[in-house]
């Protein structure tokens, strides 16, 4: 069964290495369109992350996909930064808290 956006949020604080991210205090909004269209968001601070379905009132970065490409990026079947190359993830806000989200989960 493939996996939903949903698998992949609430897996999301079992993969975060609170040692990649040593002192972060950041929101991040997913904004989510295509089959599985919603607002999600990730607080990482303290050492944990915690997600939760919605819109943060204040996301240091948000970024906006399909929701079959990050179920793809996620499960490695789609490089990150190709998938933001070719315009199919769009970031705003603290755009080196993007290149460090790859770092801090395991992905698979």
């Amino acid at each position: 069964m493939p996996l939903t956006i949903s698998d992949l949020m609430s897996k999301m604080p079992g993969a975060f290495l609170p040692e990649k991210a040593p002192g972060l205090d950041a929101a991040i909004q997913f904004k989510f369109s295509g089959a599985e269209a919603g607002d999600w968001y990730a607080e990482i601070k303290d050492g944990k992350c915690v997600t939760a379905q919605g819109v943060h009132p204040s996301p240091k970065m948000t970024l906006t996909a399909d929701s079959s490409d990050y179920v793809k990026i996620f499960t490695g079947e789609l490089d990150g930064m190709a998938a933001f190359m070719q315009g199919k993830i769009k970031l705003a806000g603290d755009l080196n808290l993007a290149m460090k989200l790859t770092q801090m989960f395991k992905i698979r």
